[in-house]
């Protein structure tokens, strides 16, 4: 039975998931020789039992606790791996996943898990394993992330990113191996939202077995490149920039899934994505254009799910560095944006401007949070006042879409035009992905990045400390703002186990970020996904997710 120490966990009815920012970009991935070559992606080449997916980019690697991007997850955690504890599909709500049952003593600094008996890794062509899932699989999972003296610590660039942004190597104490189905997390503090965060991806549980293995054999790095979990599905083999296979998991602990084969069809241009979609080659497309939403609902082969997104796009200043250091300046700028030219020009009806970091429909909200008018003239006013003239500035442009972002180089040429009105010169830049996402954490990053955040394990620590506190800074921090009143009520709101204390302090937290205006906060958006009307039982991810483990596919 699943043992809730943890009814005040449910009732903390947690909205959101975590998204946007990755890690290093993969190194050396390239084609993975698994049978891929030749792969061609018109459904013709597959059985019924096939699913593809457009996705909207190449993942970063294949270990999920190395990064933070929602594209890499949905091509590792979400298909290859469990955690502990997961979301049940489409809600927030937390459910056993590899541990049936946990405890939590009084003071709140032990959680003690019993596993699942039984549960297989994946047999691939490159490892059998010998055992079953245990407890120094999970022991294994979070040391080579805190200690620095594991052996894999630093494999793959050991940049930890989700890890260290909401403060685990100060939190976990140990994790120790009670028996072989028993593990137990000693804390240094009770931490409210615990829970949440072992349903977050970085929290997938890895074969020790495996890795020890490839540490052995000297090529530690394989880990990232050739996944081995318990999930739903085993991979089979990536062409980079072009496909990703998965096959179904026979020995899966929640019984196989109905669809036999996954295949990733990696399709940036969503405008293609929606091609492919309508041609059959392709039966969900994950980001389609606001544009297009019209004519896919008019069309009777497809189906178009929406939801009010759990999520933020936002434009993060670097606020180490002048004039941006200056919080007038950065609110002058905030005063110079036009959100709803940006609604217009971008969401086109389907997103609503953000004034918080956090979305409305997650608890602890301030609505009575006054939002930065659109003022030029008092933009520039303000720019003069303190010396600022003639600035010269970038705009980082992502180059995917993003649930928060369904065209940031649109919103990027909107905001020139609005920052030219107040006499601020913009260059417009963008980086691949991965490069993109490495270079807008380094500390001296000249220009303002865009970029945003769907909430991963539904508490607003996952949106305010992972993307504004000081443990953050240098990486899923961009804006590199520490501002200690702020980071303060972070903390003092992770130890409360009252939800209503909690929320107080969120609230004043919400207030000083406005005050100090780190980031011009621009949109939250409605997310729609586009799939084929043979394509049974796809539910919205409110974590901004996919995942394929209980679709099927009509026959």
């Amino acid at each position: 039975m699943w043992n809730l120490a943890v009814t005040s966990f449910t009732n903390a009815a947690y909205l959101n998931n975590g998204e946007e920012i990755k890690t290093m970009a993969l190194k050396n991935l390239g084609l993975m020789s698994l049978g891929l070559v030749g792969l061609a992606l018109s459904t013709q080449a597959y059985s019924q039992d096939t699913l593809v997916y457009c996705s909207e980019g190449s993942p970063d690697g294949f270990d999920p606790a190395l990064y933070t991007s929602g594209t890499t997850f949905d091509a590792s955690s979400r298909q290859i791996y469990n955690k502990l504890v997961e979301f049940d599909r489409g809600t927030t709500v937390i459910a056993p996943a590899l541990a049936e049952s946990y405890t939590v003593s009084e003071d709140g600094l032990e959680y003690t898990f019993k596993l699942r008996p039984g549960v297989k890794f994946h047999t691939t062509e490159y490892f059998t394993p010998s055992r079953d899932l245990n407890a120094n699989d999970v022991v294994f999972s979070f040391d080579r992330q805190r200690l620095a003296d594991n052996p894999y610590n630093q494999v793959s660039g050991g940049t930890w990113e989700y890890f260290s942004a909401m403060s685990m190597p100060d939190l976990i104490e140990s994790v120790e191996a009670v028996d072989e189905l028993t593990v137990k997390f000693n804390l240094t503090r009770p931490e409210a939202p615990m829970i949440a965060n072992l349903g977050m991806d970085f929290a997938s549980i890895v074969s020790e077995e495996y890795a020890m293995s490839l540490l052995e054999a000297g090529t530690p790095e394989l880990l990232n490149q050739q996944p081995v979990g318990t999930g739903p599905f085993k991979f089979v083999g990536y062409q980079k920039d072009a496909v990703i296979r998965f096959q179904a998991h026979d020995e899966y602990w929640a019984g196989k899934a109905d669809i036999d084969n996954l295949v990733f069809a990696i399709t940036p241009d969503n405008s293609v994505g929606y091609q492919k979609l309508r041609a059959g080659e392709c039966h969900v497309l994950g980001y389609p254009n606001p544009a297009d939403v019209e004519s896919m609902q008019a069309d009777s082969d497809l189906q178009v799910l929406e939801q009010e997104g759990l999520n933020v796009g936002y434009l993060a200043y670097n606020t180490t560095v002048a004039p941006f250091d200056n919080v007038n300046v950065r609110k002058a700028l905030n005063m110079g944006i036009n959100k709803q030219a940006i609604l217009d020009a971008v969401f086109q009806g389907s997103g609503k401007a953000a004034k918080n970091p956090i979305p409305p429909t997650i608890w602890s909200y301030n609505d009575a949070v006054v939002d930065d008018a659109y003022d030029p003239e008092k933009a520039k006013a303000m720019l003069a006042a303190e010396g600022v003239e003639n600035l010269k500035m970038e705009i980082w442009a992502m180059p995917v879409v993003r649930p928060y972002n369904p065209n940031a180089r649109r919103m990027a040429e909107v905001m020139q035009e609005d920052f030219s009105k107040i006499g601020v010169e913009v260059e417009i830049v963008s980086y691949e992905w991965g490069e993109y996402l490495k270079l807008s954490k380094e500390l001296d990053r000249a220009g303002a990045v865009l970029l945003g955040w769907t909430g991963d394990n539904g508490d607003p620590d996952n949106f305010l400390a992972v993307l504004l506190g000081c443990d953050a800074v240098g990486g899923s921090n961009r804006a590199q703002w520490c501002h200690e009143p702020f980071d303060d009520l972070l903390k003092q709101a992770k130890v409360v186990s009252d939800q209503a204390e909690r929320t107080k302090l969120y609230e004043q937290a919400q207030v000083v970020f406005k005050e100090q205006a780190p980031w011009a906060t621009i949109a939250h958006s409605v997310v729609y996904k586009a799939v084929r009307q043979e394509v049974q039982d796809f539910k919205i991810d409110p974590f901004g997710g996919h995942i394929f483990y209980g679709v099927s596919l009509a026959k």
